[in-house]
């Protein structure tokens, strides 16, 4: 990819030449029409531009045909919309700047333009979305289970997948479905809870026309569509004895019937199926057959919940911000702050929690950045200071430690599209001067100490950011 290009429709020569200076002080190139009349696109479309910055134009019927030309033949180029007056289109993205342009919001503005460029391009590649979701990550749980998917792929056993709910049970089915020798065939996915017992033998098996009152003509089951492929049989824990009965003897002759009919059909699927119950409580209560059990359990895979890998979220919100970038053309990103506090919650939804929370955080800040503050409130956990006073920074996992410094406050991390590294620590030092102030109750000398500085020098740091004025006399 070459150098970012921003085109500037201006008519404001002014207004135009500011911005020229702006973008080249961030070593952005840039090419300005001060003529809105003359333009013409068919000279620029072959042209890689990071976004066109349009500013004033007048009359008002010259910047709306301009407009029009721009969302017809470049419909997903970002505009920087400049003009106080509101444009007409709906469907274009666009982000507004305000007059005159600052810096800070520039680079702001640019970086949210470049996400939306990159989650456009992933748009148009092909992505399976269904392998991998909760299986990203280096902990040694996760590790474990895709060990065991290797192991048990190449096979036809059955497989019992146990786990909460969230954890990505199905996920891991999938898995096992694509990488066995059936991964050309169907993958068919029943939820045995959702579906009611007196349906679930119809559904599962099919039936022919009058076997019941509503039957009025001959249906294949999930068994007949799932032939040379995998069958996946969710929360398997929630069916009725009956029906564990009619499964029992299927896994035992391999052949079912349809409802209503006695033409036996060879059962040539491969059973995964999955429950968050604990099936070993289910038959102490006699609510699940032993003997169904065994048949299943003959290779479990256990999911770990998310507070058992904790340290697998930062990868895992990778993954879910890359897929909202493939399947939704939005993004978010989150600020260190913002992933320890996440990495302190107990997820009782899981994998499926976090994900529905960062698509939320997407809706709410589209294509921004997330701080500790912008989080849900129960996302925010209170941990204790120094001195056992509640605060809202939370402790560090051990396993986050290269996301925080020694006393757990986030170290900072190089955006993207880079940063201002003089500004940035400008910033910092003000902080750490207004903090050290506060502290002292205004007195320089007892601040130059928390800073470990002379008197003299914090002085002249006070005059340099405008801290104090330099008329006016500093308390010694």
């Amino acid at each position: 990819m070459g150098q970012p290009k921003i085109l500037i429709l201006d008519g404001d020569s002014h207004h135009a030449e500011s911005l020229k200076a702006i973008l080249g002080f961030i070593d952005l190139q840039s090419e300005q029409i001060s003529d809105p009349a003359t333009w013409d696109w068919a000279r620029y479309e072959n042209q890689d531009w990071t976004a066109v910055c349009i500013g004033r134009v007048d009359p008002p019927a010259l910047r709306d045909s301009s407009l029009a030309r721009l969302h017809q033949q470049a419909p997903r180029l970002p505009i920087l919309w400049m003009d106080s007056a509101p444009p007409s289109l709906i469907d274009h993205p666009l982000w507004p700047l305000q007059q005159p342009v600052r810096h800070e919001q520039l680079v702001e503005t640019l970086r949210q333009v470049e996400l939306y460029r990159q989650s456009a391009r992933l748009k148009e590649r092909p992505r399976n979305v269904e392998l991998f979701r909760s299986l990203v990550g280096n902990s040694r749980a996760i590790r474990n289970v895709r060990k065991l998917i290797s192991q048990v792929a190449g096979s036809d056993a059955n497989v019992l997948i146990l786990g909460e709910s969230g954890t990505g049970k199905e996920v891991v089915a999938r898995n096992i479905h694509y990488y066995s020798s059936r991964r050309n065939g169907p993958f068919i996915a029943v939820n045995c809870g959702a579906i009611p017992g007196e349906l679930l033998e119809s559904e599962l098996f099919g039936h022919e026309k009058g076997a019941f009152t509503g039957a009025v003509s001959n249906r294949e089951g999930r068994f007949e569509a799932a032939q040379g492929g995998t069958l996946f049989l969710d929360e398997i824990g929630d069916m009725s004895l009956p029906m564990q009965v009619k499964l029992l003897r299927v896994l035992q002759e391999r052949v079912f019937e349809r409802v209503g009919s006695n033409r036996s059909i060879p059962a040539d699927v491969r059973i995964v199926a999955a429950t968050h119950r604990v099936l070993e409580d289910q038959i102490a209560k006699g609510q699940f057959r032993e003997d169904l059990y065994y048949r299943l359990n003959v290779f479990p895979i256990e999911t770990p919940p998310l507070r058992d890998r904790v340290e697998d979220l930062p990868l895992l919100l990778e993954e879910i911000i890359a897929r909202l970038e493939h399947e939704r053309g939005t993004s978010v990103r989150l600020t260190p702050a913002a992933v320890i506090a996440l990495c302190q919650w107990r997820w009782p939804g899981n994998v499926r929690e976090l994900a529905n929370l960062i698509e939320r955080l997407a809706i709410l800040h589209p294509f921004g950045t997330v701080d500790l503050a912008d989080l849900p409130e129960n996302y925010r956990p209170l941990g204790e200071d120094r001195n056992g006073m509640a605060s809202d920074v939370p402790a560090v996992h051990p396993a986050l430690a290269h996301l925080a410094g020694s006393d757990g406050a986030p170290l900072p991390r190089l955006p993207r599209e880079g940063m201002d590294l003089k500004q940035y620590l400008a910033e910092a030092e003000i902080n750490l001067i207004r903090q050290a102030l506060a502290a002292s109750d205004g007195v320089v000398s007892q601040a130059a100490k928390l800073l470990q500085l002379g008197r003299t020098t914090l002085v002249e740091k006070l005059r340099k950011y405008g801290l104090v004025r330099a008329d006016l006399p500093i308390d010694p």
